[in-house]
């Protein structure tokens, strides 16, 4: 009894492959190549807004609450605070200087301490571990 049904069982799953093949056959004379790569492609950007939705940080929905510790922690000065504020908005050091009525050798010398207090050696770098450490938005 057994062996006929593992008998019956490999004949519809050779026919079933065969119909698929021959499916399979049709289709790809029937249709270009320019739609599998559309397919591949949609697949592909498909993944990549799932992987980039997942992956992505979310951003808190509760107000910001500065990390008075770590400021005190680092040693960061009011004004150094201001100039790391400027920075973040993006801001040239003489725009930072205009807002701040500081003179922009003065810009230059807290974002040189701002650099050595967070341990960074670049603007994006001081403005991402200032995030890290919830120091500013």
């Amino acid at each position: 009894m057994i062996r006929i049904v593992l008998v019956y069982a490999l004949a519809l799953a050779i026919a079933a492959f065969a119909l698929e093949w021959l499916q399979f056959q049709y289709f790809s004379k029937t249709y270009s190549i320019e739609i599998y790569i559309a397919i591949i492609a949609i697949g592909f950007a498909a993944l990549g807004v799932w992987m980039g939705n997942r992956l992505t940080a979310r951003k808190s929905n509760g107000p910001f609450e500065r990390n008075v510790a770590a400021l005190t922690s680092l040693g960061i000065s009011a004004r150094e605070l201001e100039v790391l504020e400027a920075l973040a908005a993006g801001d040239s050091n003489k725009e930072i200087a205009r807002t701040l009525e500081i003179s922009p050798n003065t810009v230059k010398s807290h974002i040189g301490h701002l650099f050595e207090k967070l341990q960074v050696n670049g603007r994006v770098r001081a403005i991402e571990e200032a995030r890290v450490h919830r120091l500013i938005r």
